[in-house]
């Protein structure tokens, strides 16, 4: 992976210390896993946010948070990864947990309320209208939330394991490459 470029963005152990807010909250987050670029760090990392990300409302990054600081997984990953929500993609993720929810709860497969119209205008009440709209939906959308979040995370705790042990054999066999042809 190239983690010189990405170490030079992430925050040393000192700064986190020595932080005027965060000074506070140093004991929870000095284990290296939470700050270093490795395997199975960025692996958790992209899981827990990957699961946090689903979270209804503004509670996502403090969701990856909570998650991440304890299970001891890349804090920036996981805070980074919840961002795949977004005005444009929750309503279409809302809408296939809701799906997987209704075949696993046997649901009759109603045809849903439409969802609220997007308006760049009225974010605050687009929000609410949303929130409604997806609170009536019931236990269906909140097992299919739950269920889509967790095979997200799994997912991408595969992906991220394969990509990382794929590109460090390619740079295996390259180093290797060029040792040979300067023998």
């Amino acid at each position: 992976m190239p983690r010189k470029y990405f170490r030079k963005y992430l925050p040393s152990h000192e700064s986190i210390r020595n932080h005027k807010y965060l000074g506070k909250l140093a004991r929870f987050l000095r284990h290296p896993n939470l700050w270093h670029l490795n395997r199975d760090s960025v692996s958790g990392g992209v899981a827990v946010g990957l699961f946090s990300g689903l979270v209804p409302g503004p509670l996502q990054m403090l969701t990856a948070a909570l998650l991440a600081i304890p299970l001891r997984v890349n804090l920036p990953v996981a805070l980074l990864t919840t961002l795949y929500t977004n005005p444009f993609t929750i309503v279409p993720l809302y809408l296939a947990a809701y799906w997987i929810g209704s075949h696993l709860t046997g649901g009759s497969g109603a045809p849903i309320a439409e969802p609220p119209a997007f308006s760049w205008t009225a974010i605050g009440e687009w929000m609410r209208a949303l929130a409604a709209w997806a609170l009536a939906l019931g236990r269906p959308l909140a097992l299919g939330l739950v269920t889509l979040a967790l095979g997200l995370a799994a997912l991408g705790w595969v992906a991220v394991q394969v990509f990382w042990r794929v590109w460090v054999v390619v740079q295996w066999r390259a180093r290797k490459a060029r040792r040979a042809r300067r023998a």
